[in-house]
């Protein structure tokens, strides 16, 4: 299998904080756009629906929005682009929305939350993408503005992700035209934590492709893919841990949350079963990666010991064979010394140490090979 070259990667805390040090020194409810520009120009979607049809505009007037929020169906506006941020603070003015919702809506750096106020409720949730050219996971915050009778869904960057839903209320299929907006944001919902198991399949075979190299022998660009994947773990897990408990909250609703039907809230409990398998998913993941980093990091060392054991065994047998050649390399002569070594002189002296030699090797072997040594 061939191994991709491993791309330079973003650090993992921008990724996370993004240029949060921009708000410093502002005050509270501060519309300021922080994080990376995804997008050329803002577009507005407007879709109005009930349950007799469905009417699409695209970039109409902010005002003509707020109207139609006023009319009787459902109305779901969808922002794509959050850099022109005084047209995010006039749809807010539209829409009386409070200027902390509007502040946060243009911060891209937001963990999943849930923050309810006496109109509406703000709700903030990770869309997360595989790219296949760097091998990497990218996120993308959605914003959404549940109130009655109306919708608002602030996206980073134009993207299919709600195509699907799209086509559905044009062509009238399923049950979302003929219930509210808030089925219509679970519907939304349901689809970003479905296109989490896609990332995670997709992150899968990457773990699968890891897991073949590491048992072959894994080089350094396979070490750095570990490494790698890991930190695409700890985003994801990052994103999908707070989306969790802000399904909770909407499951467990209270008098509060008007917007949300009683009848919504069996969806709502099956959002939330898959949250948590996708939360079991990563887990697995990571333990996985864990232990091929511990396989690789035992290889390691079993390979190492392999090499200190040949290394040992030579030096052992050396030892014998050094003192032997030590002791009849000391070149005495036999006639001046008083301790007369007769092996000096005789015939086959050098060739029965060689013998010598050769049978403590052979010894010390089969020794060795006795005490399973090796």
């Amino acid at each position: 299998m061939d191994t991709p070259e491993p791309t330079e990667p973003t650090g993992l805390l921008s990724r996370v904080l993004g240029d949060s040090a921009r708000k410093r020194g502002l005050p509270p409810g501060t519309a300021i756009h922080i994080g990376e520009r995804k997008a050329d120009e803002v577009k507005i979607t407007v879709i109005q629906y009930d349950a007799d049809g469905c009417r699409t505009s695209e970039d109409p007037t902010l005002e003509t929005c707020a109207r139609d929020g006023e009319t009787p169906g459902t109305l779901w506006i969808n922002v794509d682009g959050l850099h022109q941020v005084e047209r995010i603070e006039t749809l807010g003015r539209c829409f009386q929305l409070h200027p902390l919702t509007v502040e946060d809506v243009c911060n891209t750096t937001q963990r999943a939350k849930l923050d309810v106020f006496d109109d509406y409720l703000y709700l903030v949730v990770k869309s997360q993408h595989y790219r296949l050219e760097s091998h990497s996971v990218e996120g993308e915050q959605i914003s959404f503005v549940l109130g009655k009778g109306f919708l608002l869904t602030f996206q980073e960057q134009e993207s299919p992700l709600f195509d699907d839903i799209r086509r559905r209320l044009r062509s009238g299929k399923g049950r979302i035209r003929h219930r509210g907006a808030d089925y219509l944001a679970y519907t939304l919902l349901d689809a970003v934590v479905d296109h989490y198991f896609t990332v995670l399949e997709q992150l899968g075979e990457e773990i699968e492709g890891v897991e073949e190299e590491v048992v072959a022998g894994a080089g350094r660009a396979t070490v750095q893919r570990l490494h790698l994947l890991r930190r695409e773990l700890i985003l994801l897990r990052k994103s999908i841990w707070p989306l969790r408990e802000v399904v909770n909250r909407l499951l467990h609703q209270d008098d509060s949350l008007e917007w949300i039907d009683p009848s919504t809230t069996l969806y709502l409990r099956d959002l939330y079963d898959h949250t948590v398998q996708v939360i079991e998913t990563v887990e697995t993941y990571r333990d996985l990666l864990a232990g091929l980093l511990d396989i690789h990091l035992s290889s390691l060392s079993y390979r190492m010991n392999e090499i200190m054991k040949v290394l040992t065994i030579i030096a052992v047998i050396f030892i014998p064979l050094t003192f032997i050649a030590g002791v009849y390399g000391m070149n005495f002569d036999p006639e001046a010394s008083p301790w007369n070594m007769p092996e000096l002189n005789w015939y086959w002296g050098y060739p029965l140490v060689l013998l010598l030699m050769a049978g403590v090797v052979a010894a010390m072997l089969i020794y060795f090979r006795c005490k399973r040594w090796l």
